[in-house]
């Protein structure tokens, strides 16, 4: 034991009248909800690099927290794996994720530096044995080395290439070691600066062979997990070839990998790519594809990416509306891809933003299931599409009518149409009566 979190006790359920500084107010693990435990639907998780790797830098200022585990060595690394499964039990979350590069130094070659995730890896499954939380995934760092600057699967140079598939290789055994659900593909830098000196469709195909390569080196170790893409528009590449779903999902069935690849949707991710978190769920839920998804937030006002803890309870409902009606989460979870602010240099202050975040995700879910079961939402929904239900409606999608065919009907029947309202107010409103 460390004595970083010394005078804080384990968070607890208290309810929403509580007033403890520390406490559940609305994530009641053990609640049932449409038939789950709200742990069992959300399947939270800590991230390892926000928590303990980040130093409190922005892009215009360097660190800020002092943390006893910062430093190059061994030993710091271990006593920061003693430190997180403390936050760990005192946050009872069931689950955690990492990078290599959060848990264990980068050693002066290849090798060295996949012992030394190793070495760190069997700490952590020596802690499993004891602590509840378990690894929903662990992912390979192919973006912070400066070797990486061009990108690591779509680099030009194949050396590089080589050294992110040993990298990945070591990973993604530590990660089915471990016993983790999920095996997450991030491409920080899989994209480019400018077109002048860009092939796309090389680096799309070296990409492609890439991801072919792990998922049959997952088969082959008997890796029963989900192989998982984070989509991300840009930031730091100018663009980046898993911009957001939809993308992803073209480059999937471009490849012929569509049914062997899910993504892991972040909050910060979809809003950098225009988008709602709301949309890239509902995307990625219609396509068969969700796999996992990343808790955070944006800043408004600011340009990059914030990752700030969850803190609104209508979007989250929406969210875990569409979430349900894909039928809930499956191996993936909810991991808290999310820091707090540099000038939160107190140990507490890591408790708060979780805490906080549970609670918001909790409020969401039980605003999401309540909207379900009333319903009047669902029928105001499907009653605007009745009529695709209904004989003809049936017969066009199904490719029983010709354009020629609908042509001819209009002009027999003397179809007219007329505009109906969407009703986008009153649907607003019935959402409101549940968050």
């Amino acid at each position: 034991m460390t004595d970083f979190f010394k005078g804080i006790s384990p968070v607890k359920f208290e309810g929403p009248q509580s007033t403890s500084e520390l406490a559940y107010r609305h994530y009641n693990k053990d609640e049932k909800i449409l038939g789950k435990t709200m742990e069992e639907h959300i399947r939270p998780a800590v991230a390892y690099w926000h928590s303990f790797a980040w130093e409190g830098g922005d892009p215009f200022g360097g660190r800020t927290f002092d943390r006893p585990w910062f430093g190059p060595s061994m030993e710091h690394a271990k006593i920061k794996a003693d430190v997180a499964f403390e936050l760990f039990d005192l946050l009872d979350v069931p689950f955690f994720c990492f990078h290599d590069r959060d848990i264990a130094p980068e050693g002066e070659t290849l090798a060295e530096s996949n012992r030394n995730v190793r070495g760190i890896a069997e700490i952590f499954a020596r802690k499993m044995e004891t602590s509840r939380t378990k690894l929903l995934w662990g992912t390979a760092n192919l973006f912070s080395n400066r070797r990486f600057m061009s990108g690591a699967a779509t680099n030009p140079d194949p050396d590089v290439f080589a050294y992110a598939a040993g990298q990945v290789k070591n990973v993604l055994e530590v990660t089915h070691e471990l016993g983790g659900q999920n095996y997450v593909l991030w491409g920080g830098r899989e994209g480019y600066e400018t077109l002048l000196n860009t092939k796309i469709k090389q680096e799309q195909d070296q990409a492609a062979r890439f991801l072919t390569m792990v998922i049959e080196h997952a088969k082959k170790i008997g890796f029963t997990g989900q192989i998982l893409i984070e989509p991300k528009p840009q930031e730091p590449a100018k663009h980046q070839y898993d911009y957001d779903v939809a993308t992803v999902y073209g480059f999937l069935k471009t490849y012929g990998l569509e049914k062997e690849v899910k993504v892991n949707i972040e909050v910060g991710h979809a809003f950098l790519a225009g988008h709602s978190f709301e949309h890239e769920l509902a995307v990625a839920g219609g396509l068969g594809i969700l796999g996992s998804v990343d808790a955070n937030r944006n800043d408004l006002q600011s340009g990059w990416d914030t990752d700030q803890f969850p803190n609104n309870p209508g979007e989250m409902a929406l969210a875990f509306y569409q979430i349900l009606k894909a039928g809930g989460l499956g191996k993936g979870g909810f991991n808290f891809d999310a820091k707090v602010r540099r000038q939160s240099i107190d140990p507490a202050d890591l408790l708060h933003g979780h805490v906080g975040g549970l609670d918001i995700l909790a409020r969401g879910l039980k605003g999401a299931a309540a909207l379900i079961e009333d319903g009047t939402y669902d029928k105001v929904v499907d009653a605007r599409y009745a009529g695709w239900q209904g004989e003809e409606g049936k017969a066009i999608l199904a490719g029983k009518r010709t354009l020629a065919d609908l042509a001819a009907r209009v002009e027999k029947e003397g179809i007219n149409p007329e505009p109906k309202s969407g009703q986008q107010e009153y649907l607003e409103n019935i959402v409101n009566r549940f968050v």
